[in-house]
């Protein structure tokens, strides 16, 4: 069933991005992130959502709490998470009408739920929503012991007696055996169900990426598990064309729709694939804004996201104040898509799937390496000037010197030298981590041969 026949049956209520990098070129093109719409920031105008199962009026903006801003670390080792610029933009979501915050014991190298609740438990614990998930990825965790240690630790440093939202986190990633593994032969499903049923738990669901075996046999346990929601990657690529941004992945149409069918609310994230949506070529991002000049490109998205009547909430990681307050415009209220825009942005899809960019969706899951490399932004770097053109294939390029200079100036700008694609030894330790199943090793050596091909003049 597609989205006209949703509107049909439902009707539609009417009232992350990542850090900005160099990029390519030495100067900001109109396809960066930074690209916002300008104008007043509604306080009052927020749209909302109810839970069929809770009742809770969720905002349609929720704030996912993977890329919270970082400073240097006062000892020089390292970035630590910027406590006060997280404080700042907490307060402003809340005060402009934001209640839903996605974290994880697995975000910003183990530090986002202890960063999270800090900045919320300055508000009342009425006024927001906590989302957090049980993310026993490392098969050292899959023990009911450690699996325990880790939910507990969760509610201390969310410093919370509850959970309004409950995730299996990622599951898909490994296949039905990792499912076993993490939830089911250890009882922590079962434990998780009890938990609902005390209270300490108010809605309980999942996050899939991977295995579409694994999503299924899920939902075939509905009526005996009864999931409160389930989180879902989608966005206006992926509605159809998942498997040609990666193999592995399921469109989004699918998984909505079987959600649809069984009347669970569905929570997105990757409403910008990764950023990527943020950061078109020029030539898309003129196409856009030709429509709706004063918008801006990552708005487009959002409204994609949001137009789908039994979506709760659409997660976005806003780093940044200026991306907070975009999407605040886009959500406050939602002017949802017409069919001739989902036609228009089916259209701008296919024309996105001709640029061959890495499906690196900067989740950070990879990190840290241990041998020091900034993995997501070399790929983000490559992808960014792809869409852009500045990845000459050959000499003969009409653009060739230009692209030549805009590719490594971009790169050591973005990259620091010793963090580059040229110090990874093959060790695979991030592969299995990488909920887009992306050869990491095998990117990074190949974007490492093109810098050396580059800097030699012999591509």
């Amino acid at each position: 069933m597609n989205r006209r026949d949703f509107i049909k049956i439902a009707g539609i209520s009417a009232a992350t991005s990542t850090a900005i990098l160099y990029g390519c070129s030495p100067r900001k093109t109109s396809s960066s992130s930074s690209v916002t719409a300008e104008g007043e920031v509604p306080t009052d105008k927020m749209t909302y959502r109810t839970s069929p199962t809770t009742g809770d009026r969720v905002s349609l903006l929720g704030y996912g709490c993977m890329r919270w801003p970082l400073k240097p670390s006062p000892d020089g080792n390292g970035e630590v998470i910027d406590q006060d610029a997280v404080n700042g933009l907490i307060d402003y979501a809340i005060a402009h009408g934001v209640n839903y915050f996605d974290t994880s014991p697995a975000y910003v190298q183990g530090f986002s739920e202890k960063s999270t609740g800090i900045a919320l438990s300055r508000h009342p614990r009425d006024k927001y929503f906590i989302a957090t998930k049980l993310s026993n990825f490392s098969p050292d965790t899959w023990s009911r012991e450690a699996s325990l240690k880790m939910y507990h630790k969760s509610f201390a440093d969310l410093q919370v007696d509850y959970i309004d939202y409950m995730l299996l986190h990622g599951i898909g990633m490994g296949g039905m055996d990792a499912l076993k593994g993490r939830y089911l032969d250890n009882g922590m499903l079962d434990f998780l169900i009890k938990e609902r049923e005390a209270g300490r738990i108010r809605n309980l669901g999942f996050s899939y990426h991977g295995d579409i075996e694994v999503y299924d046999y899920l939902l075939s346990r509905h009526d005996e598990i009864k999931w409160d929601f389930v989180q879902i990657q989608l966005n206006y690529v992926d509605w159809k064309h998942a498997k040609e941004t990666n193999a592995r992945n399921t469109d989004a149409e699918y998984l909505y729709g079987e959600l649809h069918k069984r009347g669970i609310p569905s929570i997105i994230m990757e409403p910008l694939l990764g950023g990527r949506l943020s950061k078109l070529n020029d030539n898309l991002v003129a196409r856009l804004k030709q429509r709706r000049p004063e918008s801006s490109v990552a708005s487009w998205a959002f409204r994609f996201a949001g137009s789908f009547p039994d979506i709760l909430t659409v997660l976005s990681g806003m780093t940044y104040m200026e991306h907070l307050q975009d999407n605040l415009r886009t959500y406050s209220p939602l002017e949802p898509l017409t069919d001739e825009e989902m036609d228009f942005l089916e259209d701008t899809a296919q024309l996105m799937l001709k640029y061959p960019t890495i499906p690196c969706n900067d989740c950070k899951y990879c990190m840290p390496c241990p041998y020091g490399l900034d993995i997501p932004a070399t790929l983000l770097h490559y992808n960014r000037c792809v869409n852009e053109g500045n990845v000459p294939k050959n000499r003969q390029d009409e653009n060739y010197v230009k692209a030549r200079r805009a590719f490594l100036i971009g790169y050591d700008r973005s990259v620091p030298k010793l963090r580059q694609a040229s110090h990874c030894i093959g060790c695979n330790q991030c592969v299995p981590h990488c909920p887009q199943n992306i050869d990491i090793p095998k990117e990074l050596h190949r974007i490492d041969q093109f810098v050396e091909q580059l800097k030699q003049g012999t591509l």
